[in-house]
């Protein structure tokens, strides 16, 4: 008995010993890489800040994109915290190599396996952001210009929709599976197109047919100048999305834009 709790004991005196330079070296790594790691952050920092970077991204429109993804910060500070973070996880997969750490070396590796996914879907989130924000401002102020009252409703449905297909590709970028939300969403947007389509098929042909009347009349009639139509003659005074008011001793007419379809003007 004595002499198999030597052999153990000794065994593991033997083991501890052959361990101490791993051990040595590994903390000599871990030294190294939170000096490396600092210094690589303030160089990229002062760098940054030397060339203005974020007078830059503000100058492209893409801090606005971040912000509205939830980074708020500046860059100048954000990027050289991101490198010192990168820096210090390659420096530990060299300390587990070292120390023989397989399995804390093999999930480094994999996590910067799937970081080109990770900047992908970063990247797809900021120009669906930036794009759906430019994409929406045209939009609302084409439907403003064409006197479409709920433009700003409308410049917000297409800036969503856009948002929202580049949500999805970065959700594939990070190998998600997306089928359920992809289903759910093709019912969602088959119901409401089939719904809109029959509101607008069904309860609102004249009100199309006045504001798409609407719309070439502005092109054609001058507002100040005298109109005759439909035995209404008068001062034409606006147009709206739907009629026009002409003004006549003191009162005032209105007429719907349908009404140029089937009847000719005078001006």
């Amino acid at each position: 008995m004595k002499e198999k709790l030597s052999q153990a004991f000794g065994s593991l005196v033997d083991s501890m010993i052959a361990a101490v330079p791993k051990v040595v070296v590994g903390i000599l790594l871990v030294i190294a890489a939170l000096v490396v790691a600092k210094l690589i952050e303030k160089v990229l920092r002062y760098m940054l800040t030397k060339i203005r970077f974020d007078e830059l991204v503000g100058k492209a429109g893409i801090d606005l994109a971040l912000q509205r993804l939830g980074i708020r910060q500046e860059l100048t500070l954000v990027f050289p915290r991101l490198a010192y973070f990168l820096v210090l996880l390659v420096l530990a997969r060299t300390a587990g190599d070292a120390l023989g750490l397989v399995a804390i070396s093999s999930a480094i590796g994999a996590f910067f396996a799937y970081l080109p996914n990770i900047f992908a879907a970063l990247v797809l989130m900021i120009l669906g952001s930036t794009v759906g924000q430019f994409a929406g401002q045209t939009v609302s102020q084409s439907a403003a210009n064409s006197g479409i009252e709920f433009a700003p409703t409308l410049g917000k449905l297409v800036s969503g929709i856009i948002l929202f297909v580049c949500a999805m590709m970065a959700i594939a970028q990070l190998q998600i599976d997306t089928d359920i939300v992809r289903i759910v969403t093709s019912f969602v947007l088959g119901g409401a197109a089939l719904a809109f389509g029959l509101a607008f098929g069904l309860g609102t042909r004249d009100i199309v047919r006045n504001v798409a009347a609407g719309f070439y009349a502005r092109k054609v009639l001058v507002v100040g100048k005298p109109l005759a139509v439909a035995g209404q003659q008068g001062v034409l005074s606006a147009i709206t999305a739907t009629h026009v008011v002409i003004q006549s001793e003191g009162q005032e007419t209105i007429v719907s834009n349908a009404t140029f379809l089937d009847h000719v003007a005078k001006q």
